[in-house]
């Protein structure tokens, strides 16, 4: 499926993976705390940080100190990696899609368009860290 947008699953991932990053101690962090800090539903952040348990971003453990933490140092993330595996694919166009047949892309005069924004989509978001995103929001707040 072709999409350009990223959605309230991907927008709320990036967020959970964050509030883990920052609060990051190797101790595991109740689901309730991300959600009433992230203003977000638990029963939605269920469902989102299941993909990331599934996919091997977060660890999960049950009982009273139980909850989620980081596999890895904040750093070691990036928005891509994130973003794929909860959103799946971040083409900009269907045809760009890793096995897509279409009969026009020999002569298609837009793809090449379409694969230097692909360039860029992948540039931005597996060249941005977590720690790249928490120092940048760190340095915008102190410029207030």
């Amino acid at each position: 499926m072709s999409r350009m947008k990223i959605s309230t699953k991907g927008r709320y991932a990036l967020r959970l993976m964050l509030d883990l990053a920052i609060n990051h101690t190797g101790n595991f962090i109740p689901l309730k705390a991300v959600s009433q800090r992230q203003d977000i539903s638990d029963k939605y952040l269920e469902q989102i940080v299941h993909l990331l348990s599934k996919g091997g971003l977060v660890q999960s453990a049950r009982g009273a100190q139980g909850g989620y933490r980081l596999t890895r140092e904040p750093d070691k993330y990036t928005v891509g990696e994130i973003l794929r595996l909860v959103e799946g694919s971040l083409v900009p166009v269907a045809c760009l899609e890793c096995g897509a047949n279409c009969e026009h892309t020999d002569t298609c005069m837009t793809i090449d368009l379409y694969k230097k924004m692909q360039k860029a989509i992948d540039d931005i978001v597996d060249g941005t860290t977590l720690v790249d995103l928490i120092k940048e929001h760190e340095a915008k707040m102190a410029g207030k």
